[in-house]
């Protein structure tokens, strides 16, 4: 399995690189559950590309550290930042007048999360999940 990179400029490229995500994660051995939490996470940075960035990426890498199995996945674009990111991961905060669950949903059902942006460079989130074995 290859790290797979799917270009955000549509809306069906968010269902493409959630498919991808969830046969990955199915791939590696994750259960029904966590493959739903990867392919809602993948799509929520997805979307969050494509509503404020217009276009980006998605990378989906299996990884290893230590004998542990992961999936991590890097959403990249050059759109206009995040102005505060402390804000942007509060619960309830929105500003499309959505549920505002995107980016802290995201965190909750990670084990990893990192984010870094700045306006007018746009916005790197990388995110990871480790298989836990029985």
């Amino acid at each position: 399995m290859y790290p797979e990179t799917i270009k955000i400029e549509t809306e069906s490229d968010i269902v493409a690189a959630r498919q991808v995500g969830r046969n990955m994660s199915r791939q590696l051995g994750f259960g029904t559950i966590m493959q739903s939490r990867m392919a809602t996470s993948i799509s929520e940075l997805a979307r969050n590309i494509f509503l404020y960035a217009g276009k980006g990426t998605i990378t989906i890498t299996p990884i290893e550290r230590e004998g542990a199995i992961g999936l991590q996945i890097t959403a990249v674009d050059a759109g206009p930042g995040i102005p505060d990111v402390r804000k942007a991961l509060e619960d309830g905060y929105t500003t499309t007048g959505a549920l505002g669950a995107g980016l802290p949903g995201v965190r909750r059902m990670m084990d990893e999360f990192d984010i870094q942006s700045a306006p007018g460079e746009g916005t790197r989130v990388v995110i990871a999940k480790w298989l836990e074995r029985t």
